[in-house]
């Protein structure tokens, strides 16, 4: 008797393409998604092709989410030490040869394009990171935590170089988060934490010495002094350097309540903020929609920062775990700086904010830390089934 084989449909070949995301994850993208595109449309519609470039850069991030989801963690942990070497090696070219703009070298001709290496860094440290720590499971020494920060200093140190200390603190942040989570010890933690406290309270305490015209800081350059001092006491140059932060703390505060309404803050369409679509959207989102809106916003980043530790604690490997770990407070460190700079507790350091900002290049990078996130979650899902 001849064996008959049912021939599957096209359906059933293709299905386990589309199956196993995590719901909740996806509700929080699409829920800031509208979110970012309504704050665009009020605040760049009258700012060339801003809001359906937005939406094009959303795609795109969307496309990407869905691709890298299809890659097994086991593939990305493969990925991990040639993609790291690569960033390193192209910011190290970037150094020797790369693009000067507005006095940063942070762009890299590669022949069919420009790229901006320290972006790739957002996702291979992480990425590295986890899998040194995911080869070292059972045997962590003092000296792997050294080794771990070694491989941190290093693409930190060159991206700080360029200069560009937004994408310093990111990509520093991202190799912190996995390095606290690979068991960092408490007793390491707090005394770093005491001395940065100690500092803040001793840099306040002497803004008035410290920020005359002529005193050098040694590390940091003068424009990075200028923003420090800034923030510290904006109504100095009112009209000049602390003027992004007082229009920013302007349109928050005139936001009140529930806010002027959807295309009726003054302060955005006149003009008065500075980078609208870009670093400073939040303060336009904030002054349209009040502190109602603003404290919704909040919670939508917070529900996904919460899913995206519920999906590291349910990983199955040490290499999953960190990684997770690390790209969910990754999104946090985006957050808290852009909404920090732009309400005067922090230094302007050009960090966007996540689904509002304008910016092609980080929306590719947020789609692929929340591919990676999927890809997690997803596979644990499909092994389980």
């Amino acid at each position: 008797m001849n064996a008959v084989f049912e021939q599957p449909s096209a359906w059933r070949r293709i299905k386990p393409v589309f199956t196993g995301f995590d719901g909740p994850l996806a509700v929080a993208l699409l829920l800031l998604a509208a979110a970012g595109m309504m704050t665009m449309y009020s605040a760049g519609f009258d700012h060339g092709t801003r809001f359906v470039d937005h939406g094009r850069n959303m795609l795109v991030a969307a496309a990407i989410l869905f691709l890298v989801a299809q890659i097994t963690p086991q593939r990305l942990m493969a990925l991990a030490v040639p993609l790291y070497v690569v960033g390193v090696a192209l910011l190290v070219a970037t150094a020797v040869f790369g693009i000067t703009k507005k006095g940063a070298t942070r762009w890299l001709d590669v022949g069919i394009t420009v790229v901006q290496p320290s972006e790739i860094m957002k996702i291979a440290m992480p990425l590295m990171l986890a899998w040194w720590f995911q080869k070292r499971e059972g045997q962590l020494r003092p000296f792997d935590f050294g080794v771990a920060g070694l491989l941190l200093l290093v693409p930190v140190g060159l991206i700080a170089k360029q200069p560009d200390l937004g994408t310093a603190i990111l990509v520093c942040a991202a190799g912190l988060f996995v390095i606290f989570f690979a068991g960092l010890s408490w007793r390491l933690i707090v005394p770093v934490l005491a001395l940065a406290a100690v500092g803040i309270v001793a840099l306040v305490a002497s803004e008035e010495a410290i920020c005359k015209n002529g005193v050098e800081w040694p590390v940091l350059r003068e424009y990075q002094k200028n923003r420090v001092c800034t923030l510290l006491d904006p109504t100095k140059d009112p009209l000049g350097k602390g003027f992004h932060i007082i229009q920013g703390m302007i349109a928050i505060g005139s936001g009140g309540v529930d806010g002027k309404g959807f295309m009726k803050g003054t302060q955005t369409h006149l003009e008065f903020i500075p980078e609208r679509t870009t670093d400073f959207i939040f303060a336009a989102f904030a002054e349209e929609f009040g502190l109602i809106g603003t404290v919704a916003l909040l919670l939508g980043f917070i529900f996904l920062i919460m899913r995206g530790l519920m999906i590291a604690a349910e990983a199955p490997t040490v290499f999953t775990r960190l990684l997770a770990g690390a790209l969910t407070l990754n999104f946090f460190t985006y957050a808290f700086v852009n909404m920090g700079m732009v309400s005067g507790i922090l230094p302007v350091v050009g960090v966007p904010l996540p689904f509002i900002s304008y910016g092609g290049t980080a929306m590719v990078t947020l789609g692929l830390g929340l591919g990676i996130l999927m890809s997690i979650s997803r596979n644990r899902r499909l092994v389980q089934t």
